[in-house]
């Protein structure tokens, strides 16, 4: 029942009133980032949901488009702005997937929705993670986040899929909460941004 039923009405109802407590707070990111991401402080991207639909993911954008001076994009290190950092390190960009939350994309908690390029590139147990909705946050994030190897992302999201209950979703929730304010897990060593899958 929890999974069928009532995890959609706790996700809309959180997400919905998350959305007005919070929109002092996307507001201040919203301008900061129009400033020094030229006018485009919002990042979209198609990522696959449920069953593997397409959906557009929203995010605050976190780098700027700057390019060399033969038209190829810098490096991510180059290109993330200080308040971009300092959004990324607090996890406000994710604030912004609460829309995609209460339109039914996504929900609060579950596996992390990746690109769709991936989706040929998982084995059949990898692809189960799609069983349902992508999630904000989830048992991977809370587990490594983006510091774990993709196996084992893999095999922590399909952990949650057979293991979805109320209290699970409460502990990751607080879970959360607690990467959030240490700072944990954000990146792989030595990177800005997630190692790229490439299929097992």
């Amino acid at each position: 029942m929890y999974r069928s039923f009532f995890k959609r009405v706790i996700d809309f109802a959180a997400s919905f009133l998350s959305l007005l407590i919070f929109s002092p707070l996307l507001l201040f990111c919203t301008v900061g980032l129009f400033f020094s991401n030229q006018g485009k402080p919002f990042f979209f991207q198609l990522r696959p949901g449920k069953n593997g639909k397409i959906f557009k993911i929203i995010k605050f954008k976190t780098m700027n488009d700057k390019k060399d001076v033969v038209g190829n994009l810098l490096s991510d290190d180059q290109r993330l702005t200080k308040i971009g950092k300092f959004v990324r390190k607090t996890s406000l960009d994710e604030i912004p997937q609460l829309i995609n939350v209460v339109k039914g994309d996504m929900s609060l908690i579950g596996p992390r929705p990746l690109l769709p390029e991936y989706l040929p590139l998982y084995n059949e147990e990898q692809r189960r993670r799609h069983e349902v909705k992508p999630g904000i946050t989830g048992w991977a994030q809370v587990n490594g986040r983006n510091a774990i190897s993709w196996p084992k992302k893999f095999e922590y999201d399909v952990w949650y899929v057979d293991h979805i209950s109320f209290v699970l979703d409460v502990k990751i929730f607080f879970l959360t909460l607690k990467k959030i304010f240490i700072s944990e897990g954000i990146n792989m060593e030595g990177q800005v941004t997630t190692e790229t899958f490439k299929g097992n």
